[in-house]
C-alpha cells in the first residue's frame, strides 16, 4: 500500500565533478541556503524543489567517492544517508567513469535508501567513443535511470517526474543486501566483495565496448599537465584573476562606495534633518550605521567577482588541473595541490580567498587552508608598506616592499606546520587521487545562481558583523573621556578610542613603537587593512592625507619613531611593517572565518596570528638596533 506524499526531504549524492552542484543549482535555482552540517563545519546546500505535487526539501551533499568515512565531508555524506528522516537519494552518474559512480550509489543501495540514479556527461563519454546503453543501465540496477544535464536542464522535468514517482512507489537496487551493522570483519570483505563483482556486471551489462578517442581535453592535458608549461599557465591564469579584481573589481567597489557616500549619505542627513536628530543620533547614524553599509556594499563587487572566477575556474574543469600541478610543493605543509588556489588568491583579498577554501575535499583541509589564509599580505597593505618603505628606506623601498612579500610566504608555511603539529595534528597530505573532468563551458545560469548564494550568504553572515565592528569604533570614537567636549564632538585623541590607543602604545614598546598614534592606526586597520593610513593621518591631524600623504605625514611618522625607538629608526619602521603584515585579519576577513569555522578558532588563530607576528617584530627591532 502506497500513500502519497506531500512533503519530502531528497538527497543528492554522487562524486566530485559529476556535475551534482551544478544540477542541484538548476533545479533549485534562487531557492537554496548555505548550512553547515550539525555539528560540523562542513558546509551542505539546501534547497526548495518541485517534483509533481510534492515539495521537496534538496539536500547537496559534498561529493565524495566512498560512504566508507576518511574525512568529515565523507562522514557527513554517510551520516545523511544512513538518516531514516531523509525519503531519498538521487544518485548522480558520471558517463566517463560509470564503475566509479556505481561504487557509490552501490552502498547508498547498502544503507537501505531508496535510489533514482540521474546520469550526466553522456555527451562528454560519446566524444570519447562510449556511450552507455541507458534501458540495460535501468535494467541492471532494477530502478529508473534518467539522462540529465544540469548545465542546460535538459531532463530535468523527466527527473521531477520520476521522483514524484518513486517517493510514492520507493525503488531498491537490485542485487544489493541491505548492510547489517553487527557484521563481522570477514562479512564486511565479504559483502565488499560482491559489491566490486556487482559493479562489473552492471558495467558489462551497460556499456559497448568500443575504441577509445582522443579528445580535446586530452591535447590540452598534454600541455596543462607538464610542469614547465603548467606553472607558467597557473601563474598566467591567477595574473588574469588579479586583473579582474584591479580592473573591474576596483572601479566598482569605488562606485558602490560613492553611491553610499553620495546619494545615500544625503537621503538619510536629509531625513535626520527633517526629523530634528539630534547631532549625536546623526553622527551615528552617518558615521556608525551608513558608514557601516558602505564597507559591506563596497564589498560585493570584489566577492562577485571572486566566487565567478573561482566557480568558473571550477565548473570548467580547469582547477583539478591546478592540484596536480601545485601538488609536490603543498605538500610540504600537509595539504594537496587544490590549497594553492585560496592561498594565491589570498594576496589579492584574505576574504574570498576563505571562500575559496571551498575547493577543497576536507574539512579539516579547508580549516588549516583557512587559519593560514590571512598571512597571505593582501593589496589593502600595499598602501601601508608603501607609505613606511619610503618613510624609513626611501632608497630601497621597492626592495623593501619585495620582501614583505617574500615575508609573508614563509609566515603562512611556518603558521601551517606549526599547527599541523598543535591544533591540527590530525591533517595529513593523502595521495592526491583526483579525477579529471573533461574542459566545458560553464553554464552562465548556473554560475550566476551560485554567485549570487555566496554574495548573499555573506551579506547576511559576515555583512552584519563589519557593520558592528564599524559601529563600535564609531561609538569608541564619538564618547569623550577628557576635556569637556560633547557627544560625536571630540578629537580622537581625548575619546575612548584616543584612550584605548594611548593605553595599548606601551605594549608596543618592544617594538620601539611606543605610541599612540601608532596604536589608534594599528586598532584601526582591524577595521580594514588601508584604514590604517587615514588612521595615522587622522591621529596627526592631518586635513587632506589624499594629497601628498607621504611628504608630511611621512616626516611626522618619522619624526615619532625617532622618539620611540631611541634613534634606530631603520630597525623600527621594519618592525612596524612586519608587525602591520600579521598582527590580526581585518574585520571581514574575521567575520568570514567566523562564518566558515566559528568563534573558537577564529579567536584562537587571531591570537596565535598575532603572538608569532608581535614576537617576530619584537626580535626584527631589538636585532636591528643592535647592527
Amino acid at each position: 500500500m502506497t500513500t502519497q506524499v506531500s512533503t519530502a526531504s531528497v538527497l543528492l549524492v554522487g562524486n566530485p565533478n559529476v556535475g551534482k552542484s551544478t544540477l542541484f543549482n538548476h533545479l533549485t535555482g534562487a531557492r537554496q541556503k548555505v548550512v553547515n552540517a550539525p555539528g560540523t563545519t562542513v558546509s551542505l546546500a539546501e534547497g526548495s524543489w518541485r517534483a509533481g505535487s510534492t515539495d521537496v526539501s534538496l539536500v547537496d551533499l559534498p561529493g565524495t567517492y566512498s560512504l566508507i568515512a576518511r574525512s568529515p565531508d565523507e562522514q557527513v555524506a554517510a551520516d545523511a544517508v544512513d538518516d531514516p528522516s531523509h525519503d531519498l537519494a538521487v544518485v548522480v552518474l558520471d558517463a566517463t567513469a560509470l564503475s566509479r559512480s556505481l561504487y557509490v550509489l552501490g552502498q547508498v543501495a547498502r544503507a537501505g535508501r531508496p535510489v533514482v540514479a540521474a546520469i550526466s556527461m553522456v555527451d562528454l563519454a560519446e566524444a570519447r567513443g562510449l556511450r552507455p546503453d541507458l534501458d540495460a543501465l535501468a535494467a541492471a540496477l532494477g530502478v529508473p535511470v534518467v539522462e540529465v544535464n544540469g548545465r542546460t536542464g535538459a531532463g530535468t522535468g523527466l527527473l521531477a517526474a520520476t521522483v514524484a514517482q518513486a517517493l510514492r512507489t520507493p525503488p531498491r537496487v537490485a542485487g544489493i543486501e541491505r548492510r547489517d551493522h553487527d557484521h563481522e570483519l570477514g562479512d564486511e570483505l565479504a559483502h565488499a566483495q560482491q559489491l566490486f563483482d556487482w559493479i562489473e556486471g552492471v558495467a558489462d551489462a551497460t556499456l559497448t565496448s568500443v575504441e577509445t578517442r582522443e579528445t580535446v581535453s586530452d591535447r590540452i592535458d598534454r600541455v596543462l599537465l607538464n610542469p614547465w608549461a603548467g606553472v607558467p599557465a597557473f601563474l598566467a591564469v591567477i595574473w588574469a584573476v588579479f586583473q579582474l579584481t584591479t580592473a573591474v573589481a576596483a572601479p566598482l567597489m569605488d562606485g558602490a562606495a560613492a553611491v553610499v557616500d553620495g546619494p545615500v549619505t544625503s537621503t538619510a542627513e536629509w531625513l535626520l534633518g527633517a526629523v530634528q536628530a539630534p547631532a549625536w543620533l546623526e553622527s551615528f547614524a552617518i558615521g556608525g550605521l551608513v558608514a557601516g553599509v558602505g564597507a559591506v556594499v563596497s564589498f560585493i563587487p570584489l566577492m562577485a567577482i571572486m566566487f565567478a572566477c573561482v566557480s568558473a575556474l571550477e565548473s570548467c574543469g580547469y582547477l583539478a588541473r591546478v592540484a596536480i600541478v601545485a601538488d609536490r610543493a603543498m605538500r610540504a605543509i600537509g595539504l594537496d595541490g587544490r590549497a594553492m588556489l585560496p592561498l594565491i588568491v589570498g594576496f589579492g583579498c584574505n576574504v574570498p580567498a576563505l571562500s575559496a577554501t571551498a575547493v577543497l575535499p576536507h574539512a579539516r583541509q579547508r580549516l588549516l587552508t583557512g587559519l593560514m589564509v590571512p598571512l597571505t599580505t593582501c593589496t589593502a597593505r600595499l598602501t601601508v608598506y608603501l607609505l613606511l618603505a619610503q618613510t624609513f628606506f626611501p632608497d630601497s623601498a621597492g626592495s623593501v616592499v619585495f620582501g614583505m612579500y617574500l615575508l609573508s610566504i614563509v609566515l603562512v608555511v611556518a603558521f601551517g606546520l606549526a599547527a599541523r603539529r598543535t591544533a591540527l595534528r590530525d591533517v595529513r597530505p593523502e595521495p592526491l587521487i583526483i579525477a579529471l573532468p573533461d574542459y566545458q563551458w560553464p553554464h552562465l545560469r548556473t554560475l550566476g545562481l551560485g554567485v549570487w548564494t555566496r554574495v548573499v550568504s555573506f551579506v547576511r553572515k559576515a555583512g552584519s558583523v563589519i557593520m558592528v565592528a564599524v559601529a563600535v569604533l564609531w561609538v569608541l570614537q564619538a564618547i569623550p573621556v577628557r576635556g569637556g567636549h560633547d557627544l560625536a564632538d571630540v578629537p580622537v585623541q581625548d575619546s575612548v578610542y584616543g584612550a584605548t590607543a594611548t593605553a595599548i602604545a606601551p605594549a608596543l614598546a618592544p617594538m620601539g613603537l611606543d605610541d599612540w598614534h601608532i596604536a589608534a592606526s594599528l586598532v584601526s586597520g582591524i577595521a580594514a587593512k588601508e584604514v590604517t593610513v587615514g588612521a595615522l593621518a587622522q591621529s596627526y591631524a592631518l586635513e587632506d592625507p589624499g594629497s601628498e600623504p607621504s611628504a608630511s605625514l611621512g616626516e611626522q611618522v618619522r619624526a615619532t619613531v625617532e622618539q620611540t625607538s631611541g634613534g634606530a629608526v631603520g630597525a623600527a619602521g621594519l618592525a612596524f611593517m612586519v608587525f602591520v603584515l600579521g598582527y590580526l585579519p581585518c574585520m571581514a576577513t574575521l567575520a568570514e572565518q567566523r562564518r566558515l569555522y566559528g568563534w573558537r578558532w577564529t579567536a584562537g588563530s587571531a591570537a596565535a596570528q598575532l603572538a608569532m607576528t608581535f614576537a617576530l617584530a619584537t626580535a626584527v627591532f631589538q636585532v636591528g638596533r643592535l647592527l
